[in-house]
């Protein structure tokens, strides 16, 4: 006996279903992929809170009318010989109750949402002696971080300490950015001449780790290559981090092939038209917001108005361009041939061919020699 076509072909669609959902599933695992499931400060923990009370409810409806219309069709289901049914024009119980129904559930929604909202708010930050204010610069694309009551800056990498409140202003003057890291405390958007600001903490158990953040508005043709880190330190470690960026740059060691590289940094048309280096061409960090802001003409110097990132202690950062490169710098060994090192340093690829790597930046950088690559390469690295 053969078996009917239509049957074969709904077994054949039942498996290919199975095989795209559990697709779909798999795909969000990944060790570097930031989840809110995964929430490690009290922010991201209210807001997960939300989530799980909204993705309770829609399952608690969605099985309830799946199961309903799955029962009515086999419970209902048209029967040899059977009579047409009687015809109704409506059922005053049933409609008050498929309008009470998801009315309350809705009910319950907000209530938590406005809760949570409150939780969060700027406003409700907690009145802590030792919060750290951090102003969040986004630019095209990178992010710049002001550390307020340090005067210190740093590019793509926020360094905060554990169990501690931190209080972020953000401030763009070019395009609408937004500031998330979702492990830590949701988005919030960088408004260009609108004050808007945010905070969050990281739980005590989350020293030594470092957690992803991203740019979650569309600002740009590079947006995807718009990423920082947050790092975690103990308290003690935050205060020696605080201490060595504080410093001026190395001085490299004369006669030196980082000294050949901070003379070229420091040469004419080159890179200390965009980027300040604190003791070689600075004299201390710039603060931004104040600097570039173009809603307050008289704080508005462009002269002052940086370009690029600060470099005085690029060689403690983790990323370069905005994210696109892990600074890999134990890769980049000046003792390699120039081949190698294009191959295997990712700052050493950054200065050959900045807009190959991320099409668009404003590095406008003259093509370097191999020479030069290598002893910007020394002098950037060295710049702990």
């Amino acid at each position: 006996m053969r078996m009917p076509v239509f049957r074969r072909t709904n077994r054949w669609l039942l498996l290919l279903s199975s095989l795209l959902l559990s697709s779909i599933l798999l795909s969000a695992c990944g060790e570097q992929s930031p989840s809110i499931i995964d929430a490690r400060g009290f922010v991201a923990q209210q807001e997960g809170f939300v989530f799980w009370v909204i993705l309770v409810i829609a399952a608690v409806v969605f099985v309830g009318v799946e199961g309903m219309l799955v029962y009515s069709i086999f419970r209902f289901r048209e029967r040899p010989d059977s009579v047409n049914p009687r015809q109704n024009h409506g059922s005053l119980a049933l409609e008050i109750l498929w309008t009470a129904i998801p009315t309350f559930f809705l009910l319950v929604i907000l209530v938590f949402t406005i809760r949570g909202l409150f939780q969060v708010a700027p406003d409700a930050q907690p009145a802590d002696s030792k919060t750290v204010n951090v102003t969040a610069i986004g630019h095209q694309w990178w992010w710049e971080f002001h550390y307020q009551q340090y005067n210190i800056t740093t590019a793509d990498t926020l360094v905060i300490p554990a169990g501690t409140v931190v209080h972020v202003d953000l401030f763009s003057n070019n395009v609408i950015h937004s500031f998330w890291v979702p492990q830590l405390t949701g988005k919030t958007d960088l408004v260009p001449g609108h004050d808007n600001k945010k905070w969050f903490k990281a739980d005590d158990d989350t020293v030594g780790k470092t957690f992803v953040g991203i740019c979650a508005e569309f600002c740009g043709a590079q947006h995807g290559n718009m990423r920082f880190e947050v790092k975690v330190e103990s308290a003690d470690g935050f205060q020696s981090w605080l201490t060595a960026q504080s410093q001026h740059a190395a001085t490299p060691a004369s006669g030196s092939l980082a000294e050949e590289g901070q003379k070229i940094f420091q040469g004419a048309g080159a890179c200390a038209g965009c980027h300040g280096i604190v003791g070689v061409n600075a004299q201390q960090f710039i603060d931004t917001a104040k600097v570039c802001d173009d809603s307050n003409p008289k704080d508005l110097n462009n002269n002052e108005c940086p370009l690029g990132p600060n470099l005085t202690h690029f060689g403690s950062r983790g990323l370069i361009a905005g994210g696109v490169l892990d600074n890999n710098s134990s890769q980049c060994n000046t003792d390699q041939s120039a081949s190698d090192l294009l191959a295997n340093c990712n700052l050493a690829k950054w200065l050959h061919d900045p807009q190959g790597v991320k099409p668009g930046n404003d590095m406008a950088i003259g093509q370097l020699t191999n020479d030069q690559i290598k002893a910007l390469v020394a002098y950037l690295e060295s710049l702990k």
